[in-house]
């Protein structure tokens, strides 16, 4: 038998919802996340994106806006081309000039918006709503005749009068739009009124209705799945929830809401959904914090001796659905607030075997380091376990020289000399800056010696000023080992590379043991 994926709650109501069979995942990362202030990818990077969304296997991505400029035409055109089982989408307001330039990138699908609220209406077209129905019936035709498949969306659906929106989605669907996606453009609905709004638009129109929420009150996950239970087949995501002003619906938490609380299909590999997650971390730079659900460092992180106990003894008892659902581990990280349950289990992970006195002083000592308001990493467990057992072993990798080089003319350029196992080893690395050039000259100099990768990097200045010491703690992996690892350093390149070597250390320890 095996074992459950999720452990949700017994208790089913009986409350009146339409809920679908299926519901399809639109993804609009490329396109609206890309519009969050400070975000901007190449056309490779789109790329990247792209292939990683279909390895996810969502079934439409709207990879741009073709007519805001001629990199973005490239990047829907090289999209499109590469052949992707997801269907490709570009978006086009309904003018001639935009579906042309749709046309051209050789998309099988476009998205048609124009806006549809008086306020948007009056006071940013300048126009009628007679010119909105005009414009709109004309735009599908036109697509239509073009041989694509068009979806269509009312911009500020849920602040327009409910009579022009029902009289301009009827319009659409004649004209041919295949999917009537109703966006909340600036978030203003609660969970029961979206029901309601979306529960009144099925009972008009027979074309399938899509959810296009933004966060703004931070009901934008909330909201698209009412718009589902009053019966809406599709919903429009951003990965990580990136979009204008607080984001986009999160394709994560969708994603996993309908499959653990809903039990409806979507057809996503949902154990990519963590990779996902990272790699648009990276390419964005925005990265998420460490409480974001599913997909935040402590998503699946316990440090409470009672949690930890009780997650020893099942996993369901505090976490509601598997991590490895998502391509996540679940963890147990050591502080102030651990147990003797959960320091046991992490130190003989690392290969050590304390007695019942020495795991009482290594519990205590974790403890008062926890106190002084210091995160305790994994490193910093082992170097206190290894204390308190009186251990005495050396890294296997020692750094002895480093030089970093940077200027506004120069690439940032790293020479290292390391000391592996008592021979010296030089190397070196370019990057965008001197932590990224020193990190990938360590990594050149110790590759097929210790094959690791940075999954994470956060540093936190402790003082403030110039001289201000920086708190670096890092993420590193080798195979399925992952170490924690923390450095503190008035040279931010050096407490970077001292928690980079912790971190490697202690992966080489733990292949050791």
């Amino acid at each position: 038998m095996t074992e459950k994926e999720f452990y949700m709650s017994e208790y089913i109501p009986d409350i009146e919802t339409n809920l679908p069979k299926k519901v399809w995942i639109f993804d609009t990362t490329l396109r609206d996340g890309e519009q969050m202030p400070g975000v901007t990818y190449t056309i490779d990077e789109k790329v990247l994106i792209a292939n990683q969304l279909d390895e996810l296997r969502v079934p439409k991505i709207e990879a741009g806006f073709p007519v805001t400029s001629r990199g973005e035409t490239e990047a829907v055109k090289k999209i499109a081309s590469l052949g992707l089982d997801s269907t490709i989408c570009a978006l086009a307001r309904p003018l001639k000039g935009d579906i042309d330039r749709a046309l051209d990138c050789d998309v099988p699908y476009i998205h048609i918006f124009i806006s549809t609220s008086d306020l948007h209406i009056e006071h940013m077209m300048n126009t009628t709503r007679e010119d909105v129905m005009r414009q709109t019936i004309e735009g599908i035709t036109y697509a239509k005749d073009h041989g694509v498949r068009v979806e269509f969306s009312p911009q500020d659906a849920t602040r327009t009068d409910m009579g022009f929106l029902k009289e301009i989605c009827v319009a659409a669907a004649d004209a041919g739009a295949e999917m009537l996606n109703i966006p909340d453009t600036v978030g203003v609905m609660t969970p029961r009124i979206t029901y309601e709004f979306f529960k009144e638009l099925k009972n008009t129109v027979d074309t399938p209705l899509s959810a296009h929420a933004h966060n703004d009150l931070g009901q934008a996950t909330a909201t698209s799945l009412a718009a589902v239970e009053a019966g809406a087949e599709q919903i429009h995501v951003c990965v990580n929830g990136l979009g204008e002003r607080a984001g986009n619906t999160s394709l994560e938490e969708v994603a996993l809401s309908l499959a653990a609380q809903y039990e409806i299909e979507t057809g996503l590999n949902y154990k990519k959904i963590a990779e996902t997650s990272m790699l648009v971390e990276r390419l964005s730079g925005i990265y998420m914090p460490s409480s974001t659900p599913i997909i935040g460092d402590n998503a699946f992180s316990h440090e409470a001796g009672i949690h930890v106990h009780g997650v020893l003894g099942h996993r369901g008892n505090y976490e509601i659905m598997s991590a490895e659902f998502v391509g996540k581990r679940s963890r147990v990280v050591a502080g102030k607030h651990a147990g003797r349950h959960g320091i046991f289990k992490m130190v003989t992970e690392m290969g050590l075997e304390p007695s019942e006195d020495q795991l009482k002083q290594i519990a205590r000592e974790v403890k008062s380091l926890g106190d002084t308001g210091k995160v305790v990493s994994d490193s910093d467990l082992y170097a206190i376990a290894r204390n308190v057992m009186d251990i005495r072993k050396e890294d296997r990798v020692k750094l002895d020289q480093l030089l970093v080089v940077t200027g506004n003319n120069i690439v940032p350029t790293a020479s290292v000399t390391l000391i592996v196992d008592g021979n010296q080893m030089i190397g070196s690395g370019t990057g965008n800056g001197p932590i990224d050039s020193a990190i990938n000259a360590i990594r050149n100099v110790v590759n097929g010696f210790a094959d690791f990768t940075l999954e994470k990097f956060m540093m936190k200045a402790i003082t403030g000023g110039t001289d201000a010491v920086a708190d670096v703690t890092v993420g590193v992996r080798s195979g399925d080992k992952f170490i924690t690892a923390n450095s503190v350093n008035g040279d931010t390149v050096m407490a970077s590379v001292e928690a980079i070597l912790k971190g490697m250390n202690r992966l080489l320890d733990k292949k050791e043991a």
